[in-house]
């Protein structure tokens, strides 16, 4: 279950993985106010031709399969509310993938367990003996949760009428290993042995498992695959099936799809797959060979006894490079020659900077090998701590009392601490001796603490946050919320991390109104608690501290180009594309301001270069390359032996975060699946179903024949404007060095860039101004997919939504999936070129119906 949330949550605290504190302004909360009075299905971000359920939360879909005409979706489901939590498999049938209806929960959580992710079959031959020959079986397999020992096992349940209602049998589990990290199973009917074929994940391992059993209870080992390909993050969520190269029946391969998290390919949740053999015991994927970097001019390699003309500041990374390993730190390698930079000098505790000589940017790129921890550089932080702005304190919490402020319940404790509590992670961050910390008694404990009521009178209001990551309008918040009238008006929450750091509120337009502020901890889970001290008004908005382990190219005083490690001390290749600073003066900067979890970095063999090294991410493949298509699974039992495939249109960076409401999350469009020989290699290719045409009005929208200069333009006029489209387009490359649509274009200068980069031979989709972007520090962005042009042609299929793009380019080889936020009257589509002319041949544009018309 691509949750792996307990678990996940579990591993965190372990590590204490911090990532830069993330608290963000709902201003205002237009989404969770406008839901209770607003019909279903018709709120401002409401998919329309998406499946989504009417209410709460959803995530990776369940149990494909089809069975007497219908198209079975079931989907982990939150029966009690809009974030993760009671993990059951709700439930939706079609007739054609298109159009669904929900039907009641068919999987539920209980007292003992959790129902996580897993697969359906039609057990034909009723090897179980749950059904009869004449009446088989419907037989789902999931992976129960235990809630008393954490564990993952994988458990049977039955339906003999369609799937309507189902009994979990009494003999579960029926495969337990006694892991906490086992989930996921996949089983299909393998007709060679006779048998059936489970596929199911070491999550953590990175493994995939393969095991047989004649009639679903008694399973026996086959054989293991993995660790291969990108291993960032957990492996969770795999399918295996075959697929004719190129429509060859002669000639089949078989697919492995393991999705990931986090580690995709756009950096957060993503779905990777492996082509190659299955013999029916073991898979075994096809050799890529070995990787060479691109040749080039080595900057620094880091094989002398000291920096050289690098300079330091702090202690983080010792009087000169490491040869391997420090002190208490796991292996080290993927490094070359004998040295590198490695801040763990001491531990994470230390903290500094590895800075370059300036130097003039006179090459395309810089390779360079990066490892350590994931934080990622966040535009806008210093890396050091001021002074707070000045302004009105409302409160310190110091003097050992929280004064005439109101507290419920027992989280808050009788004053403020002190600093860390027994059993935490160390609290780092904030002001002076006290502050507020909702870890009393761990995270079992819940209650609220409210101010006195006070008048905003400048422009912002700023606080030191840490603490869990649940935000409002999840069902269990751990939040910061500023109160207007009695209603929330403004809220933050913390990103799982005991660090403290600076966020702010823009008030400006509550200037004159009385308010309070109420420290939330409604939750007993993992990271179910709150950090917060120095709430102040201001009208100088707070600077947040750095949290950074991460490589940084710096232009003219900013820093224009970052990556950092992947929780890893394996090094990887990255690449910095240095065109847009030719003749600019340059420096490299490598930083750690961590003190928590994989609060360190490392770095070697930075190389000037004409071509971009390739890390193991961004070789592996992927079925598709954006933020938002995760736990991508496919039916069984397809008419004609389709395969069609379905993933959850989230991310778990931010996936919590996204402003819906009274629903969280969509599934994807459904896909049909091939395999095709694509420059000279053998991939895995979708493209919406034939049936999402049902949904479009009878005649489109058309263009022929226009080139454009280095412009935007409208695409046709007000017939193609829409918030629900399905656009084709055909270009022909002439100049341009971008070129593309932008949809969903309007207020406030709202865009969604869909374009080809002719210089990287890449299709790409820009969100960073797409509407409601500042949620998660993680959802803004521009994805990236390989895609080479075609006889001069490049050829795309767009589908938009109220809050999705999906875009097909070539012959599906490149998909980019994305969640955008417009608002509704953002409804244009243009047509565009950057620094030349391009010729659009061919545009046709559909308006599309919802699937419940």
């Amino acid at each position: 279950m691509s949750s792996g949330r307990v678990s996940r949550h579990a591993r965190v605290r372990m590590i204490a993985a911090v990532a830069t504190v993330c608290a963000l302004s709902a201003a205002p909360l237009a989404p969770q106010a406008l839901a209770a009075d607003t019909p279903p299905y018709s709120e401002t971000y409401r998919p329309q031709f998406h499946f989504t359920p009417e209410k709460n939360w959803m995530n990776d879909p369940n149990g494909l399969v089809y069975y007497k005409g219908e198209y079975h979706l079931f989907y982990q489901y939150n029966p009690g509310g809009n974030s993760w939590g009671d993990m059951s498999w709700g439930h939706a049938v079609s007739t054609d993938l298109v159009h669904w209806k929900q039907l009641p929960l068919a999987l539920s959580y209980d007292d003992k367990e959790m129902v996580f992710s897993g697969s359906t079959v039609v057990d034909w031959n009723n090897t179980t003996g749950f059904g009869t020959k004449k009446n088989p079986p419907m037989v789902a397999i999931y992976t129960s949760y235990s809630k008393t020992t954490g564990r993952q096992a994988q458990s049977l349940a039955y339906s003999t009428d369609r799937g309507r209602t189902w009994t979990k049998y009494q003999g579960n589990p029926v495969l337990d290993i006694g892991s906490d990290e086992f989930r996921d199973p996949k089983v299909q009917w393998y007709e060679p042995t006779k048998s059936w074929l489970m596929t199911v994940s070491l999550s953590t391992e990175h493994k995939v498992r393969f095991y047989s059993s004649k009639n679903l209870k008694d399973w026996n080992l086959l054989s293991e695959f993995g660790p291969a390909g990108a291993t960032g993050g957990v492996w969770e969520c795999p399918d295996l099936f075959p697929l004719a190269v190129d429509g060859d029946e002669n000639n089949i391969k078989w697919v492995l799809v393991v999705n990931i998290n986090p580690g995709g390919i756009a950096g957060g949740s993503g779905a990777q797959y492996f082509v190659g053999d299955f013999d029916g015991k073991k898979f075994t994927a096809e050799d890529k060979g070995t990787y060479t970097p691109p040749a080039g001019t080595v900057m620094q390699d880091f094989e002398s006894t000291d920096f050289g003309t690098w300079t330091t500041t702090g202690t983080a990374f010792g009087a000169g490079p490491a040869a391997g390993a420090l002190d208490g730190q796991g292996t080290v390698d993927g490094f070359d020659g004998k040295g590198l930079a490695n801040s763990f000098h001491a531990g994470d505790g230390t903290t500094g900077t590895l800075t370059s000589p300036e130097f003039t940017v006179d090459s395309p790129y810089l390779n360079f090998k990066v490892g350590g921890g994931r934080h990622p550089h966040e535009p806008g932080t210093a890396l050091e701590q001021g002074p707070p702005p000045e302004g009105t304190v409302l409160a310190d919490f110091e003097g050992g009392s929280y004064g005439d402020w109101t507290k419920t319940g027992d989280a808050f404790g009788s004053a403020p601490a002190t600093g860390t509590l027994p059993n935490q992670q160390d609290v780092s961050g904030f002001l002076g001796s006290g502050l507020v910390n909702t870890y009393l008694n761990g995270d079992s404990t819940t209650g609220t603490l409210t101010s006195p009521e006070f008048t905003i009178d400048k422009n912002y209001v700023n606080y030191l946050i840490g603490g869990g990551n649940h935000p409002v309008g999840s069902a269990n918040p751990t939040a910061v919320e500023l109160l207007v009238d009695g209603q929330v008006v403004r809220s933050a929450t913390g990103k799982d991390t005991e660090a403290l750091n600076w966020a702010s509120w823009d008030v400006s337009d509550l200037t004159g109104k009385r308010a309070q502020i109420r420290i939330v901890d409604d939750n007993t889970g993992g990271w179910g608690h709150l950090n917060v001290d120095h709430i102040m008004l201001s009208d100088t908005k707070a600077q947040p501290v750095s949290q950074e382990t991460s490589v940084n190219l710096i232009v003219d005083g900013q820093v224009v180009r970052s990556a950092t490690g992947s929780h890893s001390e394996t090094l990887d290749w990255a690449s910095f594309d240095l065109r847009a600073y030719a003749g600019k003066t340059a420096r490299i900067q490598i930083v750690d301001m961590n003190t928590a979890g994989w609060g360190h970095v490392l770095a070697d063999q930075f190389t000037a270069a004409e071509k971009p090294a390739e890390s193991v991410v961004q070789r592996a493949d992927w079925a598709d390359y954006g933020k938002d298509y995760y736990a991508a699974v496919s039916w069984e039992n397809v008419p004609g032996d389709k395969r069609y495939m379905i993933g959850w249109m989230n991310d778990w960076e931010y996936g919590g975060s996204i402003p819906t409401s009274p629903w969280r999350s969509a599934q994807s469009i459904p896909r049909q699946m091939a395999l095709r020989t694509v420059d000279g290699r053998i991939r895995l290719t979708s493209e919406p179903v034939d049936s999402l045409a049902s949904l479009r009005e009878k005649y489109p929208a058309t263009a022929a024949d226009v080139t454009v200069t280095s412009t935007s333009q409208p695409l046709i006029g007000p017939t193609a404007r829409g918030k629900a489209l399905d656009i084709e387009a055909t270009f022909s490359l002439k100049d341009a060095e971008r070129f593309g649509l932008k949809v969903r274009t309007g207020a406030g200068g709202e865009e969604t860039v869909i374009g080809y980069d002719t210089t990287t031979q890449e299709l790409y989709v820009d969100r960073t101004r797409s509407g409601a972007v500042d949620f998660n520090s993680a959802f803004p962005g521009v994805q990236r997919a390989p895609l080479q042009a075609k006889n001069g042609k490049v050829k795309l299929r767009i589908l938009v939504d109220w809050s999705s793009v999906e875009v097909f380019g070539g012959s599906g080889e490149a998909v980019i999936t994305d969640q955008i936020f417009p608002d509704p009257t953002s409804q244009g589509v243009q047509v565009f070129a950057d620094n030349g002319s391009v010729k659009l041949e061919r545009a046709r544009v559909w308006h599309l119906d919802s699937y419940r018309d």
